[in-house]
């Protein structure tokens, strides 16, 4: 990728933000929230009350401990602007195991590589070069508070390095924080209807909970979501199965007036702070809604939409996806179509994800 001024780096490295509005909150480390698993993608972004899979610890943590599999690592893979280059992407691993019928961990790397960046002065044959990146590495622990209902704590360590020399990021240090998620997990007993049986699903995540970072601009904030969903499935019989979960988000940074304030001030104040009243605040919260059909528990096929204000962001956008089970082998992948007059990092880009299940299996 070759860059002559420091207004094309910046829409480059920070590409995250080159579609917000005038009114979007911003934040450090805004990575965090992209949803990499292809599963997840594919409805929508939805995660905090889907069935529990191998990914939960990006989505809730508390969902481990009803994976039926004894221990599961997956693997993702999401390309980033891939209209503009092709060596930026997000990435990540993850590994879980139940450790008896009530308790679970969990662990995973998330990584964002921005490529290789060269620097050429105009009128300079000479260039530089850099490989910016961030990263977040995560530990949780998921334990049953009855049959039905669980909660879990998750301990996030993450580093934002974008130095480049030769420009004025040649001045940032790369970020350190700490962060921690609370969340949790219902999931009713299997119940009887007319013609099929279903069981209700629930959840909530208060993710990237964590003191203000420091960056070249002064201090900013992580950033802290409050995701709250509810789902059920449709089973029609052995064969059949229909899924739908809905998916609303906050984000609990402040519009306004942040920086005489810590991390706690902020997610409060970030409930009454928009200078539009009540009314933006609402504007504030995003909603996703998806489905998943399953066959013989073997092949899925998934649809979504994820919606947010266009006064916060506008991504306004569309998902497909599918995945195949075979034996302890899942592969998934999701499609995205962008429904927003801005351009999404993520437009016509395939998401994959794969895991592997091992050891015994757990009922719920």
């Amino acid at each position: 990728m070759k860059l002559k001024n420091h207004f094309t780096l910046l829409l480059a490295v920070l590409g995250l933000q080159a579609y917000a509005q005038n009114n979007t909150i911003t934040t450090v480390a805004p990575f965090l929230n992209i949803v990499t698993d292809a599963r997840a993608a594919g409805m929508g972004d939805v995660g905090v009350a889907s069935t529990a899979d191998g990914n939960a610890i990006y989505h809730n943590a508390a969902k481990m401990v009803f994976h039926k599999k004894e221990v599961t690592a997956s693997v993702n893979y999401t390309p980033w602007l891939r209209n503009l280059t092709d060596d930026i992407y997000v990435g990540n691993i993850s590994y879980q195991q139940r450790i008896d019928e009530r308790s679970a961990f969990g662990g995973g790397i998330k990584y964002f590589n921005y490529g290789e960046v060269q620097i050429t002065q105009d009128g300079n044959s000479a260039s530089t070069t850099a490989s910016p990146y961030e990263l977040a590495i995560d530990g949780a622990y998921s334990l049953k508070l009855s049959n039905n209902y669980s909660m879990a704590v998750a301990l996030r360590y993450v580093r934002s390095d974008l130095t480049i020399s030769g420009t004025n990021l040649n001045d940032n240090e790369p970020t350190n924080a700490f962060a921690v998620d609370i969340s949790g997990y219902y999931m009713s007993n299997e119940m009887a209807f007319n013609g099929f049986n279903g069981v209700a699903r629930a959840g909530f995540n208060i993710s990237n909970v964590g003191p203000k970072v420091t960056v070249l601009s002064g201090e900013g904030f992580l950033p802290t979501n409050l995701k709250l969903g509810g789902g059920f499935d449709f089973i029609v019989d052995d064969f059949n199965q229909l899924g739908v979960t809905l998916e609303f988000t906050k984000l609990l940074v402040p519009a306004v007036g942040g920086d005489d304030k810590n991390f706690l001030q902020g997610m409060f104040a970030s409930f009454s702070d928009a200078p539009g009243g009540f009314k933006e605040e609402l504007q504030e919260v995003t909603i996703g809604i998806g489905a998943e059909y399953l066959y013989n528990n073997a092949f899925a096929f998934r649809a979504g939409y994820f919606k947010e204000n266009e006064n916060k962001g506008n991504r306004n956008f569309f998902t497909l996806g599918a995945g195949f089970k075979a034996s302890s082998f899942n592969v998934d992948l999701s499609y995205l179509a962008s429904n927003a007059v801005v351009n999404n990092p993520l437009e016509n880009t395939l998401r994959f994800s794969i895991s592997f299940d091992l050891g015994d299996i757990y009922e719920y």
